[in-house]
């Protein structure tokens, strides 16, 4: 077989390399590369995994020490059914596609965790709105996927229920309101700066006390409205 004449660099001797084992071994070739394609294959959804896990979400000080305290006291951790659901159930899609594209934007993450842009305390309150902002954009641009992956329309008895959310989660249908509209703060505490945003936003527009205070004398809703 005649020498191969490539140039003497390492990429190129390589890809000769390469070529003459296809050349002599073809089979073993094709075989040894579908083997390489199911290691890198399986590497890959081996880190998809190990990645879309609780444990690897508080891995870093940032999500133990602030965001994982809230939720370590929400009903979305401990209630009496026993069925919780931990970081990745609502803030990682279950499709591999999405799941795919939404771990490649979380890279960015990894350079703000290097820059220690919330690393401490002060740091996270400070960006806390700003934060919490973008994931309820991201929740409500997709019609609040993840919260559906457990909280199916079809699968709720209104009747069941009081009749406050009875009343609001139908004008809620009607309105084209999605989870996230009405559902901020279920896992984690809400911003500061949200709040008294929200309250100058609920006296302006005369909206009940009683839809967020539970404990609350609320009005009834009129009955077109139910409609």
């Amino acid at each position: 077989m005649p020498a191969c004449a490539c140039p003497k660099h390492t990429y190129t001797k390589v890809i000769c390399m390469l070529r003459r084992l296809m050349r002599r071994w073809p089979l073993w070739s094709v075989a040894g590369a579908i083997l390489l394609g199911i290691m890198l294959w399986g590497g890959f959804n081996w880190t998809l995994t190990i990645t879309n896990t609780e444990a690897f979400c508080i891995s870093c000080h940032e999500m133990r020490s602030n965001v994982y305290l809230d939720y370590q006291s929400s009903v979305h951790y401990s209630n009496r059914s026993g069925v919780g659901a931990s970081c990745p159930d609502c803030h990682v899609p279950r499709d591999w596609w999405p799941m795919t594209l939404r771990k490649i934007k979380a890279t960015n993450e990894l350079f703000f965790a290097a820059m220690g842009s919330i690393n401490t305390r002060e740091k996270f309150l400070a960006k806390r709105w700003f934060l919490a902002q973008k994931v309820w954009d991201t929740m409500a641009e997709t019609d609040s996927r993840e919260c559906r992956n457990c909280h199916i329309d079809r699968s709720m008895d209104l009747a069941s229920q009081s009749e406050a959310a009875r009343d609001r989660h139908v004008l809620a249908a009607k309105d084209g309101k999605t989870c996230i509209d009405c559902h901020k703060g279920i896992a984690h505490q809400l911003p500061e700066d949200f709040l008294d945003a929200e309250h100058e936003r609920i006296e302006e527009q005369g909206i009940p006390c009683g839809n967020c205070h539970q404990d609350m004398w609320q009005p009834p809703v009129e009955a077109e409205a139910r409609e």
